[in-house]
């Protein structure tokens, strides 16, 4: 008798453990049920607003106020050594008329320096042979700011006198852009406004909050050469001509549709 008591008070202890756990497991998920769906999960439920994304840029243009030459020597020999040498001494001239010129220290700048075999042209019929070397070839590059306009062709020709044989280029550009770059941010805003007005009525639209406004880049002064532009005429011969450059600044802007 005592077993079978023992075994039946067993069985009712263990239903009113489960009894409790499943009533505890329906009380939890009704709690479950009536909790608020969190804010992100509601976001993704809505429909996402429409938006308006437009790009403008902006442009000025300015006189250059300064330029940079960039010009050097190349020189050839029978050796590396002798190369190396023949083109110290034309970049030493070179130095010295920059001087004379009135071309500080401070705006002449190495940009390249190179020495490289020379090799004779290809024979088919030294075929299967290494290419011979016939000599060495030694080239110095220098970079040479101007910030004096009229001195631009004077530059150039002192350059070329005083043993410069090549000439890269010359690039003009503004010692402060700044004010320039400010009134093309003022225009590609403008531009933006003005196109967003336009294709909200070709669409049937209206634009609310403005989500973003963002600068994607600005270029750097570029030469913009023009028949009109006044040149400069120097007493050395070389003739140049400024013209203008170009600031300019890219602007994006996202705005919402209102529904």
């Amino acid at each position: 008798m005592n077993h079978n008591s023992n075994v039946a008070q067993a069985r009712v202890a263990l239903r009113r453990r489960l009894t409790g756990a499943a009533l505890a497991a329906g009380l939890l998920l009704g709690a479950a049920a009536m909790m608020p769906v969190p804010a992100f999960a509601q976001a993704q439920t809505e429909t996402q607003e429409g938006r308006l994304s437009l790009s403008a840029r902006g442009e000025v243009r300015i006189a250059p106020d300064m330029a940079t030459v960039s010009a050097g020597a190349q020189t050839r020999a029978d050796t590396a050594a002798e190369a190396l040498a023949a083109n110290a001494r034309a970049m030493s001239g070179v130095f010295q008329a920059l001087e004379r010129a009135g071309i500080a220290r401070r705006d002449i700048q190495t940009s390249g320096l190179s020495l490289n075999a020379v090799y004779a042209p290809y024979d088919s019929s030294e075929r299967g042979r290494d290419q011979r070397i016939v000599g060495y070839e030694a080239s110095n590059t220098v970079r040479v700011i101007v910030r004096d306009m009229d001195r631009v062709g004077r530059t150039i020709d002192a350059l070329v006198s005083s043993g410069a044989n090549q000439l890269q280029g010359v690039n003009f550009t503004h010692s402060d852009p700044a004010e320039a770059r400010d009134e093309a941010r003022r225009r590609a805003v403008n531009e933006l406004n003005r196109l967003r007005a336009l294709y909200a009525e070709a669409a049937g639209i209206s634009t609310g909050r403005l989500i973003s406004l963002s600068e994607s880049g600005s270029s750097q002064p570029s030469p913009m050469m023009y028949a009109r532009a006044e040149s400069i005429s120097m007493d050395a011969g070389t003739e140049v001509a400024p013209g203008e450059i170009t600031i300019s600044v890219n602007v994006d802007a996202v705005w919402a549709i209102q529904p």
